[in-house]
């Protein structure tokens, strides 16, 4: 299933420094590579053998068995699994925001094991975009400051014409000096996603981006998560229990028990839903 570009956000791309504009919108394949990729590597994350344990007095519970996976750059990878499946663990582990006990993480090249903590937070803060469920937007800062804040963070100076650019992408130009008190939730999705953008990222890391959101501003998140993909090339790399926002991804993890239990390519929902149901069978 092969979706397209709202022409509403075609129209408002300009190419910029940092992303590479295809011109197609046809999805990339799990193993696809991109020989040109910066550093030499395909992947914008490579995460192997990575086991999680976590020890509550003589008890030890294993969030994560060992799980491997790779994505592609340019590529939009979900990872779905039933609650207490090891994804939200996955993904703090992939984005460097919990250490593995055992096993690799490789950001564009980059072995996050080999970090100190202050390497740690500076990667995270100019490499890896982030969006949560919870939009985390300042209500103090405008629009404009909070797409912004990362690099303010970093001691960088924002470029005004790139924030108009992002702005333009997601939707939110003339936005920028709203609080979020006066937008929708949409409207501070998209806010989220223009921040985590803001720093040119190797990927973008979404946790449930849609689920405080109804169907329709959520399948308008989607659509902007799949154009950032298919126009702009950046990677994705989303933890989400539904299964239609799943559907919107290249490829589909399925987790169970800490372990990877199958994946699909280019599902539907529907094929989403009924492996879901039939994960107790790996």
């Amino acid at each position: 299933m092969v979706r397209f570009v709202p022409r509403s956000l075609r129209s408002r791309l300009t190419p910029r420094r940092g992303f590479r504009v295809r011109t197609t919108t046809t999805r990339r394949t799990a193993g696809a590579s991109t020989k040109d990729a910066p550093g030499g590597s395909p992947y914008s994350l490579q995460v192997a053998g990575v086991t999680k344990t976590y020890t509550a007095g003589k008890r030890s519970v294993h969030a994560l068995r060992g799980v491997s996976l790779a994505l592609p750059r340019g590529s939009f990878t979900a990872v779905m699994g039933p609650s207490g499946s090891g994804k939200s663990t996955l993904l703090h582990c992939a984005a460097g925001l919990d250490r593995p006990t055992g096993g690799s993480v490789h950001l564009g090249g980059v072995d996050l094991s080999a970090l100190t903590e202050d390497e740690l937070t500076a990667l995270r803060r100019g490499r890896i975009g982030f969006v949560f469920q919870a939009y985390n937007l300042m209500g103090s800062l405008t629009v404009a400051e909070n797409v912004a804040l990362p690099l303010r963070l970093a001691g960088e100076r924002a470029d005004p014409a790139w924030l108009r650019e992002i702005a333009a992408w997601v939707g939110i130009e003339d936005r920028l000096d709203h609080r979020p008190s006066e937008l929708s939730g949409g409207q501070q999705q998209r806010v989220a996603i223009a921040r985590a953008l803001v720093a040119r990222p190797d990927v973008v890391v979404a946790d449930e981006p849609t689920g405080a959101l109804d169907t329709r501003t959520s399948k308008h998140v989607l659509d902007l998560l799949r154009f950032l993909v298919d126009t702009l090339g950046q990677s994705v790399f989303m933890v989400t229990h539904d299964p239609v926002a799943a559907s919107f991804a290249d490829r589909v993890v399925f987790l169970a028990d800490g372990q990877v239990a199958g994946e699909l390519v280019r599902p539907t929902p529907e094929q989403v839903a009924d492996r879901m149901t039939r994960l107790g069978e790996w």
